[in-house]
């Protein structure tokens, strides 16, 4: 499957933005995705990921609250709801899709299988 990320670009701090991940080849009927993020300097991280019938969620801390991942199986898109934004998620957005369905392993990067080229989000004080 090919992933195409968008949506990112550069807000002040407090503005909103939504991501969007366009999934398109193989067709799986299980599958998990989820959003990881790398700021410069630093190693990639979980962010979000979503089970592929839409009841199970899981966030990273530092974004619960803030950020709603969903995903539309109809359209093959992912997406990143990003609220109240800080400087300090400044970074690039990557998605990815997991077709072993790992469900415990959904914050792990060894969960995911494919990824998106990423978007670039820049938040400014």
């Amino acid at each position: 499957v090919q992933l195409q990320a968008s949506g990112g670009g550069l807000v002040q701090a407090g503005d909103s933005l939504r991501l969007s991940c366009a999934a398109s080849g193989r067709t799986f009927s299980n599958y998990i995705m989820g959003w990881f993020r790398q700021a410069p300097g630093k190693e990639r991280e979980f962010v979000a990921a979503i089970r592929w019938s839409g009841t199970s969620t899981s966030y990273a801390d530092s974004v619960k609250g803030r950020f709603t991942i969903s995903r539309d199986n109809a359209k093959n898109t992912l997406s990143l709801q990003m609220n109240s934004l800080k400087p300090e998620d400044t970074a690039v957005y990557y998605c990815a899709v997991g077709y072993r369905a790992i469900l415990s392993m959904m914050r792990s990067m060894r969960a995911y299988d494919s990824w998106g080229q990423g978007t670039r989000v820049t938040v400014s004080s």
